[in-house]
C-alpha cells in the first residue's frame, strides 16, 4: 500500500476526525463523497472529499512534490469540479509528509488575473499530542514535530499498546508503513518489537516472578538459576516438552543469554525456533 492511499483509507475511515484536526474546529456531521468526477471524469486516488455543514472539505495527502499536472492547476482543477457539482463553499488542504522537508511547495494558482488559493499543511510542524490522543491520528504520530525522534516513535508504540486488542493490530501496521517515511526499518521494527514484548503477559509474569525472586534470595546466583527455570518453563508451554539434550544446552547458558532467550522466545512456535536460536547464539 502506497503512502497516499494509506492517508486516503485512514482519512474516509475516520473521516469527522480529519475535518476536525485541519480545520481546527470540531466537526460531527461529516459525509465522505465520492471521487470521480466531471465533466472528464478522471479518478482522484489518493485525494479524500468530505461534505461537511455547508461546505466541501478536500484532503490531498502529497509526499512527491512534483506532478503532471502540476500541483496549483490540480488544485484549481478539483475546485471547479467540486463547485460545479456541489454548489458549496470548498476549503483545500495539501497535507505535506515528510519526504523532503526542505521542499518549498506552491499554495496558489496564479496566471494572469486566474488566482485560486489553498492550505498547505507541514506535517513536521503539527504538535504531536494532538496525534498520540487520538488513535485514527495516530499513524501520523512519527512524522510530527518533535527534537527527539526516537522517544517520539517509543511514545507512539506505548499509545499502540494502550489500544483495544480489536484495533491495535490495525493501527500499528498503518503506523509502521507512515513511519517508514522518516525511520529507517530496523529502527521500526526494533522499537515496536521492544514495546510489544514488554505489554506481553508472558514477559510481564517474567518481570515479576524474577523480581520476586531477586528479592527474596538478593544473589545473583539465585536469579540466574530461577530465570533459567522461568525460561524452560515458558518454553515448555510454547513449543512443547524440551528435549534433554535442548534443556542442557539451556542450562550451560550464561545470564546473558538466558536473558536474551527470555525475550526470543516470545517469538518462538516450534521446537526448531529454539534450535535455531540456539545454534545461533552458542
Amino acid at each position: 500500500m502506497s503512502f497516499d492511499n494509506l492517508c486516503k483509507l485512514l482519512s474516509e475511515k475516520y473521516p469527522a476526525v480529519f475535518a476536525s484536526w485541519v480545520l481546527g474546529t470540531p466537526q460531527t456531521e461529516v459525509k465522505v463523497l465520492k471521487t470521480e468526477l466531471s465533466i472528464e471524469p478522471i479518478r482522484a486516488d489518493y485525494v479524500t472529499f468530505l461534505q461537511l455543514q455547508g461546505r466541501i472539505l478536500h484532503l490531498e495527502f502529497q509526499t512527491v512534490i512534483a506532478s503532471t499536472p502540476p500541483l496549483p492547476l490540480r488544485m484549481l482543477d478539483y475546485w471547479v469540479r467540486l463547485y460545479r457539482l456541489y454548489r458549496l463553499p470548498i476549503t483545500q488542504v495539501v497535507v505535506l509528509l515528510p519526504s523532503a522537508p526542505e521542499t518549498i511547495i506552491e499554495n496558489s494558482f496564479n496566471v494572469e488575473t486566474t488566482r485560486h488559493e489553498y492550505r498547505v499543511l507541514r506535517l513536521w510542524e503539527e504538535d504531536a499530542a494532538q496525534f498520540l490522543d487520538n488513535p485514527a491520528l495516530l499513524p501520523f504520530a512519527p512524522l510530527t514535530a518533535t527534537t527527539q525522534p526516537q522517544t517520539l516513535l517509543q511514545q507512539v508504540v506505548e499509545k499502540v499498546n494502550q489500544l483495544e486488542e480489536v484495533e491495535k493490530p490495525e493501527i500499528a501496521a498503518y503506523t509502521q508503513i507512515l513511519a517508514g517515511l522518516k525511520f529507517n526499518k530496523e529502527l521500526i521494527q526494533r522499537i515496536f518489537r521492544e514495546g510489544m514484548m514488554r505489554e506481553s503477559v508472558i514477559y510481564q509474569e517474567i518481570l515479576a516472578e524474577g523480581e520476586q525472586i531477586g528479592e527474596q534470595r538478593g544473589e545473583q546466583r539465585g536469579r540466574y538459576s530461577e530465570g533459567q527455570s522461568l525460561v524452560l518453563r515458558q518454553l515448555n508451554r510454547r513449543v512443547g516438552e524440551l528435549p534433554q539434550v535442548l534443556r542442557t544446552q539451556i542450562e550451560s547458558l550464561s545470564l546473558e543469554q538466558v536473558e536474551n532467550l527470555a525475550e526470543a522466545l516470545l517469538d518462538f512456535q516450534h521446537i526448531a525456533d529454539l534450535e535455531a536460536w540456539l545454534s545461533q547464539s552458542t
